[in-house]
């Protein structure tokens, strides 16, 4: 397969499980960043290898085979993230480019052995769940911080956000992974909240808090 080809399968991936359904090639092509009319004969090409589901009109989704191919690219662009930042020294907001491009290396073995290196892990730098060599993803239970009540406490896990700069303005903040996060007071005019950490007190908007994963 071309690398274009496992991209499109990834986005439509994504697509579905953000959408719950089937996924319609305008959403596709703002997803990729490209007309409509090109990704109208990328379904259909992929229609004809037998990795999407597509009739004129009615949307596309991923066959059980698109679906595995989809989770192996998954998984091999989680395992890289995680390898660049546990062995590399890479900060999480640097790795998703590269990724990008090891992503598309064909050595299953080489994947193997990097899974089994990294101590195969479950999640990536960004808390996204890794599929395991058969595409099996762990469950998570998470709830959006904006989502938590007054007076509770959890951890975060994972941010639903994965640009530059949220990532720095993360950093900037000293908010992390594996923080515990208590929720001390909501706002109701812009439903932004209070928190601590630690010693330390923040006040994040709704876009912020709706942007972190919590467990």
């Amino acid at each position: 397969m071309t690398q274009s080809e496992e991209n499109y399968l990834k986005a439509v991936y994504h697509l579905e499980g953000s959408q719950m359904g089937k996924v319609n090639t305008n959403a596709i092509a703002d997803y990729m960043r490209t007309k409509p009319s090109s990704v109208t004969d990328m379904v259909k090409k992929l229609s004809e290898k037998g990795l999407l589901n597509y009739k004129r009109y009615q949307g596309v989704s991923l066959t059980v085979p698109g679906t595995k191919k989809a989770l192996s690219v998954i998984r091999k662009h989680r395992l890289w993230e995680t390898f660049l930042v546990e062995k590399l020294d890479f900060s999480w907001d640097e790795v998703h480019e590269v990724a990008e491009q090891l992503e598309h290396i064909e050595s299953e073995k080489l994947i193997d052995q990097l899974d089994s290196f990294l101590g195969f892990p479950k999640a990536d730098p960004h808390g996204d769940p890794i599929p395991d060599k058969n595409g099996e993803l762990e469950e998570q239970h998470t709830r959006l911080l904006s989502l938590l009540p007054v007076n509770s406490s959890s951890i975060c896990v994972g941010v639903r956000d994965t640009s530059v700069s949220f990532l720095n303005y993360l950093d900037k903040n000293k908010i992390a992974l594996g923080d515990q996060i208590q929720v001390l007071e909501k706002e109701a005019f812009d439903d932004s909240v209070h928190i601590q950490i630690g010693e330390r007190k923040l006040h994040l908007s709704n876009r912020i808090a709706s942007n972190l994963f919590m467990k």
